[in-house]
Protein backbone atom coordinates (compact mmCIF):
# COMPACT_ATOMS: atom_id res chain seq x y z
CA UNK A 1 0.00 0.00 0.00
CA UNK A 2 1.82 2.90 -1.12
CA UNK A 3 0.68 6.25 0.94
CA UNK A 4 0.26 10.06 0.42
CA UNK A 5 -0.18 12.49 3.04
CA UNK A 6 -3.43 14.79 2.28
CA UNK A 7 -2.71 18.26 2.58
CA UNK A 8 -3.87 20.36 5.50
CA UNK A 9 -4.14 17.35 8.12
CA UNK A 10 -1.37 15.43 9.93
CA UNK A 11 -3.20 11.96 10.35
CA UNK A 12 -4.67 11.34 7.21
CA UNK A 13 -3.15 9.31 4.14
CA UNK A 14 -4.63 8.80 0.78
CA UNK A 15 -3.74 5.00 -0.56
CA UNK A 16 -2.89 5.22 -3.98
CA UNK A 17 -3.92 1.92 -5.01
CA UNK A 18 -7.71 2.33 -3.57
CA UNK A 19 -8.00 6.15 -3.53
CA UNK A 20 -9.07 5.73 -0.40
CA UNK A 21 -8.63 7.82 2.90
CA UNK A 22 -7.09 6.66 5.72
CA UNK A 23 -6.55 8.03 9.59
CA UNK A 24 -3.40 7.04 10.86
CA UNK A 25 -4.28 8.49 14.59
CA UNK A 26 -4.38 5.44 17.23
CA UNK A 27 -6.29 7.69 19.33
CA UNK A 28 -8.89 8.69 16.93
CA UNK A 29 -9.59 4.95 16.47
CA UNK A 30 -9.78 4.35 20.26
CA UNK A 31 -12.42 7.15 20.93
CA UNK A 32 -13.83 6.18 17.53
CA UNK A 33 -14.46 2.77 18.72
CA UNK A 34 -15.97 3.55 22.80
CA UNK A 35 -18.05 5.65 20.45
CA UNK A 36 -19.48 2.10 18.40
CA UNK A 37 -19.35 0.69 21.35
CA UNK A 38 -21.27 2.49 23.63
CA UNK A 39 -24.26 2.90 19.92
CA UNK A 40 -24.25 -1.04 20.17
CA UNK A 41 -24.77 -1.18 24.03
CA UNK A 42 -27.73 1.76 23.66
CA UNK A 43 -29.38 -0.53 21.01
CA UNK A 44 -28.85 -3.50 22.92
CA UNK A 45 -30.95 -1.61 26.03
CA UNK A 46 -33.48 -0.33 23.59
CA UNK A 47 -34.09 -3.72 22.27
CA UNK A 48 -34.44 -5.33 25.94
CA UNK A 49 -36.67 -2.55 26.56
CA UNK A 50 -38.91 -3.29 23.69
CA UNK A 51 -38.88 -6.95 24.65
CA UNK A 52 -40.02 -6.28 28.13
CA UNK A 53 -43.16 -4.26 27.20
CA UNK A 54 -44.39 -6.81 24.64
CA UNK A 55 -44.34 -9.05 27.31
CA UNK A 56 -46.13 -6.70 29.60
CA UNK A 57 -48.53 -6.13 27.01
CA UNK A 58 -49.04 -9.80 26.40
CA UNK A 59 -49.57 -10.56 30.14
CA UNK A 60 -51.83 -7.49 30.72
CA UNK A 61 -54.11 -8.82 27.53
CA UNK A 62 -54.55 -12.79 29.44
CA UNK A 63 -55.53 -10.35 32.69
CA UNK A 64 -57.90 -8.77 30.55
CA UNK A 65 -59.43 -11.89 29.43
CA UNK A 66 -59.55 -13.50 32.35
CA UNK A 67 -61.35 -10.47 34.16
CA UNK A 68 -63.65 -10.72 31.07
CA UNK A 69 -64.06 -14.70 32.44
CA UNK A 70 -64.76 -13.54 35.86
CA UNK A 71 -67.57 -10.51 35.46
CA UNK A 72 -69.59 -12.98 32.69
CA UNK A 73 -69.93 -15.45 35.08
Amino acid sequence: MNKVKVQGYSSLVRDTNSNAIVNTSSSEYTLYMQRHKMRNHQGDEIRTAVKEINTLKTELKEIKKLIKEIVNK
